[in-house]
């Protein structure tokens, strides 16, 4: 899930040049999770850059002692339009979601969790054996409006194809990338994919050229198409190179995240949760989300006994009550060019 300005300034996004080297986007420090926050770094969607092809959405994490805290407690939301992709480096999550489903997502292994019309879903580190450390990347993919109206469905995949040479390995969890292709369900061409290098090692990568990249950096130093990108940061590279190098620096090992796609040339509104395509199509989500919770007398938040709608279905088993979504901002959401910045 996503926390958000109550008064977000209004952007209207531009394209990139290509051949424009690579830009680099620095992330934001944001609480997730209500009073028991804990703190993501997020690159995407910034004002510079709001999207890389689908991908609409990035948070990094970690490696956070979990010992010692709540860890990830993310109680019942719901999402629309877009696809939400859990990946780890360390530790355990625990999903739950509208459709059924109960999955412990661990390193190596892809949660995929598509809302389409409306999916609701809880997250959380539990167990008194938990692994210590909580470390990995949340991301979403907006859907193209073919796929709106897809009804909402859940996959785990634990069989994801690698790849190893000269002292690099890639992983796809999502999409593909030259000969290997995930098994798990994407609607816009699109890759994302592990990379990990040796220390001094060079990964040239046979690219889409018509995919814009970016390269999340989660640990050494790496260099992008001559660009070295720190670490926490994203590195974007526009479309038009059908070779990618990605260089690993001699003091140590490195690993990044490759996020990759055709540029998505619909425009698309995005608050909260929701994606949609106009203002009224995220207020309507809020306004069936809403009526489905209501306030119980200890203060907490619990599902409404009344019928009404029930768009985003019900989470069971979470110990605590769904979220309630903000208000809507005082202004009509605009819709943006969300594959540009």
């Amino acid at each position: 899930m996503t926390n958000l300005d109550v008064r977000p300034a209004e952007q209207l996004c531009t394209a990139g040049d290509a051949g424009a080297g690579v830009q680099l986007l620095t992330a934001r420090d944001v609480p997730l999770g209500g009073v028991r926050a804990m703190t993501v770094r997020r690159t995407i969607p910034q004002k510079a850059r709001s999207m890389v092809g689908a991908w609409c959405f990035c948070d990094h994490y970690g490696p956070d002692d979990v010992t010692t805290s709540a860890g990830m407690q993310v109680p019942p939301h719901p999402h629309t339009g877009l696809q939400t992709v859990t990946w780890l480096f360390a530790g355990e999550i625990v999903h739950r979601d509208s459709v059924g489903s109960l999955v412990t997502v661990r390193p190596g292994e892809l949660n995929l969790m598509t809302a389409g019309v409306g999916i609701s879903h809880s997250e959380e580190t539990t167990g008194a054996d938990r692994e210590p450390l909580l470390h990995g990347v949340q991301l979403w993919t907006a859907l193209p409006a073919s796929a709106l109206g897809v009804a909402p469905h859940f996959e785990h995949h634990e069989d994801l194809p690698v790849a190893e040479a000269d002292g690099a390995r890639v992983q796809v969890f999502l999409g593909s990338l030259g000969v290997l292709r995930s098994p798990a369900t994407a609607y816009t061409p699109l890759v994302g994919a592990q990379l990990d290098l040796a220390p001094g090692a060079v990964l040239d990568l046979d690219v889409d050229p018509a995919f814009e990249h970016a390269l999340l950096v989660d640990a050494g130093e790496v260099t992008v198409a001559g660009a070295v990108v720190p670490r926490d940061q994203l590195g974007y590279v526009a479309p038009g190179l059908a070779r990618l190098r990605v260089t690993a620096g001699p003091a140590g090992p490195a690993r990044a995240i490759l996020l990759g796609g055709v540029p998505f040339e619909e425009q698309i509104v995005m608050w909260w949760n929701f994606v949609g395509r106009s203002h009224d199509d995220v207020a309507a989500a809020r306004e069936d989300w809403m009526r489905q919770v209501a306030d119980a007398d200890d203060g907490t938040t619990r599902y409404a006994d009344a019928a009404g709608t029930r768009r985003f279905g019900v989470v069971d088993g979470y110990p605590e009550g769904p979220l309630r979504a903000p208000v809507v901002p005082p202004i009509r959401l605009r819709p943006r060019n969300a594959g540009r910045a």
